[in-house]
């Protein structure tokens, strides 16, 4: 693993304060019906993808996940504005508006998805390290899923396929303790997700989600293993929402105290701390990040505000393959 030097510490942290903060905004928007149908946040989880981006080799390593897919795309080199314009169904989008929240794509970057169906991703993900097995790119697939996820049986088949054929992939389960609001404990006789991988003597353990620094030396070695023609690695990720399942969840489940407890644990304020200890930075070039985190929001709302919705006869090009449809009205 490259070393963790003042640099990194700077980008991590302008990088998890402006997904935090494009996030915010999101919410914002939604509440005024600018972006349509779900929305999951990913807030107080950024740890998780700020450690493993620092562990991978975006050259050729690929990243594939579930619905709460917004700020991974930007980690793997996306334009954001392309991003929030796909949330709000404009032309600009990166699925030209017709993904929406739950289905950001961006192949040419190595981020396949964004996936609605529960589970649906880690199959998905075996295939594409079978790929770059197959033809032998040198490439490793981190597919990720959340602790809801791994009661599929889709997961199971895959272990057993991934470790028979010795995939190049590391699957991560960002473990945030409520899937869509019922609690790990109640789910399952066990607590430790991460032994699930010991039935198929799959390399597996648990992580501490809410530091980057903990990530990325998890993340790493299991990659290395993979590149290495070792075979899949199972890590269990403990990290925490800030916001509900998505925005129509009351979060009836856990308390406000529960939530102000793990605000103490924030992995952006955890990463500030050191910065400033370490005096990587002074009060003001925090500032100066804060600022620059903030206009860039701002340019990426003006974007997704401005651009153009996309033409109807665009969804029925990307649904139907043959010109001459018979079932399609005449006039559009």
């Amino acid at each position: 693993m490259e070393k963790i030097t003042k640099e990194v510490y700077l980008k991590w942290y302008e990088d998890m304060l402006f997904w935090r903060k494009f996030e915010d905004k999101l919410a914002a928007v939604y509440i005024q019906q600018k972006v349509r149908g779900f929305l999951h946040l990913y807030n107080g989880q950024e740890a998780v993808l700020a450690g493993s981006l620092h562990a991978m080799d975006l050259s050729k390593d690929k990243m594939i996940t579930a619905y709460r897919n917004h700020v991974q795309p930007i980690g793997m080199g996306v334009d954001p504005r392309r991003v929030m314009a796909e949330l709000y169904g404009k032309a600009t989008g990166t699925s030209q508006g017709l993904g929406g929240s739950m289905h950001i794509f961006a192949p040419d970057k190595g981020f396949y998805g964004g996936h609605g169906i529960v589970g649906g991703q880690i199959p998905l993900g075996a295939g594409l390290a079978f790929a770059d097995k197959y033809f032998k790119t040198g490439g490793v697939t981190l597919c990720y899923m959340g602790d809801g996820a791994v009661r599929q049986g889709s997961l199971h088949e895959t272990f057993n396929m991934a470790m028979n054929w010795k995939l190049p992939v590391v699957f991560i389960c960002e473990n945030n303790g409520y899937a869509m609001g019922t609690s790990v404990e109640r789910t399952a006789n066990h607590t430790d997700i991460w032994k699930l991988g010991s039935g198929y003597e799959m390399p597996c353990g648990p992580v501490d989600g809410m530091n980057p620094i903990k990530v990325a030396e998890a993340v790493s070695e299991a990659v290395e293993r993979a590149r290495r023609g070792d075979g899949p690695t199972f890590l269990e990720m403990k990290t925490y929402r800030y916001r509900g399942h998505s925005m129509s969840d009351a979060q009836k489940y856990r308390t406000k105290d529960e939530v102000a407890e793990y605000k103490k644990i924030d992995p952006i304020t955890q990463v500030k701390e050191v910065i400033l200890e370490e005096k990587y930075a002074t009060e003001d070039q925090i500032a100066e990040i804060d600022k620059r985190v903030k206009d860039l929001v701002k340019e990426c709302e003006k974007f997704a505000e401005e651009s153009p919705y996309p033409d109807k006869s665009l969804m029925y090009d990307a649904v139907y393959e043959q010109e001459d449809y018979p079932f399609l009205p005449h006039k559009l």
